[in-house]
């Protein structure tokens, strides 16, 4: 990438977004037992659909739950609050099935006296990072995830009555010499009201989420804008599709730019590697990048269930770095603790942290919960590879 000239493309939904309906609802879940038992065990999934909501999974916890109330906080919260979308918190039914953890499984995790915390599963995650965003993520997600935001930010405050919750954005970034240098495409859909004319929606949402997210200095005259392609937009959410836990992978992530080991996050609790095995490498290439030992750098962390050393370290640096991968990986074991119970530690994972990050993103956030985003060990990284 680092020679070449292309284009590249992210999305990023709304929170309204049926399979994002579906990922809060299971990190609310996961948030509540946290709340009351940080040793709560929690593998919680949902699917919403016209008229219904069903959360089924394992959890092991000694918290309260009453999931009908938490599945209609949720709607209520994202704004589906009106029976004329096929779809609101108050005449929605909620249908739960729960069952506790698996004793096999539990007996490799649990850790005891003579026993190490194991990985709750085994598998592969992925981190990374770049230098192409103040946030060290990739451009076209990035400003993806801005626009989603900044379109229920409009709706939330009322700027426009005919705004409703589900919507989508994706941007298509330019690149010269493996560098990002104008935004090529935007594409912006809203869900609305029938009464607003096409031409009003396009002009608020240009005017009100467009221009004010992406700096004028990448838009060209060039640049493509695609907004509500399809003309209307009217029936969407959980009326117009279905939605599951876990289905907005690469929307969590990176936007398709860096791997991913195809383990989804919500719903799912910190001994579960899929989940803070991907913060952990996140937080590594992270800092590997913030301490400029690389430009660009993905870290693979792979793991077998009941056992609590990685089987595998793998640091790419797509030939950013002068140093080695293989000692890059070494560097990693030395700074970083990769166990599971020292993930859990190290990024203070046993919070009722997860709702938030259900929407806009894993990755490249300021907020303080977000403990993975930190660059705290880039000191220990210039000292150590000096």
């Amino acid at each position: 990438m680092t020679g070449s000239s292309f284009l590249f493309t992210s999305e990023s939904v709304t929170e309204g977004h049926p399979d994002k309906i579906a990922d809060q609802i299971s990190d609310t879940v996961l948030d509540t037992c946290l709340e009351q038992d940080i040793k709560s065990r929690v593998a919680c999934e949902t699917l919403v659909t016209t008229g219904l909501v069903v959360v089924v999974g394992e959890i092991t916890t000694s918290a309260r739950l009453d999931v009908p109330e938490l599945v209609r906080q949720v709607v209520r919260n994202i704004g589906y609050d009106d029976s004329a979308m096929g779809f609101d918190y108050k005449s929605c039914a909620v249908v739960s099935s729960i069952d506790r953890q698996s004793p096999d499984i539990a007996m490799g995790v649990d850790e005891s006296e003579a026993h190490e915390q194991g990985a709750g599963d085994q598998g592969m995650m992925f981190g990374y990072a770049c230098r192409e965003t103040e946030e060290l993520m990739p451009m076209p997600i990035t400003f993806a995830h801005k626009l989603t935001r900044r379109l229920t930010e409009i709706r939330k405050k009322k700027l426009f009555a005919f705004l409703r919750p589900d919507g989508k954005a994706q941007v298509t970034v330019r690149y010269e010499g493996g560098k990002p240098v104008a935004v090529d495409t935007v594409v912006l859909s809203s869900q609305h009201t029938e009464d607003v004319s096409r031409e009003t929606l396009c002009e608020a949402l240009m005017e009100e989420v467009i221009k004010k997210v992406i700096p004028a200095d990448l838009l060209t005259p060039q640049t493509k804008y695609h907004i509500n392609p399809t003309g209307q937009f009217v029936i969407g959410g959980p009326h117009g599709d279905s939605g599951l836990t876990g289905r907005k992978i690469i929307v969590d992530t990176y936007g398709g730019m860096g791997r991913h080991g195809g383990g989804a996050f919500s719903g799912k609790d910190p001994s579960k590697v899929d989940r803070s095995a991907s913060y952990m490498a996140r937080y590594i290439a992270k800092n590997i990048v913030a301490a400029g030992l690389a430009e660009r750098c993905e870290v693979q962390l792979a793991y077998a269930i009941g056992v609590a050393e990685p089987v595998s370290i793998f640091v790419e640096t797509y030939g950013t770095s002068k140093i080695p991968g293989d000692r890059l990986a070494e560097i990693v074991r030395e700074v970083f603790q990769v166990k599971p119970a020292g993930i859990i530690e190290s990024l203070d994972l046993l919070r009722p942290i997860y709702r938030k990050t259900a929407t806009y993103g894993h990755f490249g956030r300021s907020e303080p919960e977000f403990t993975w985003e930190r660059t705290d060990k880039v000191e220990a990284l210039q000292t150590i590879a000096s």
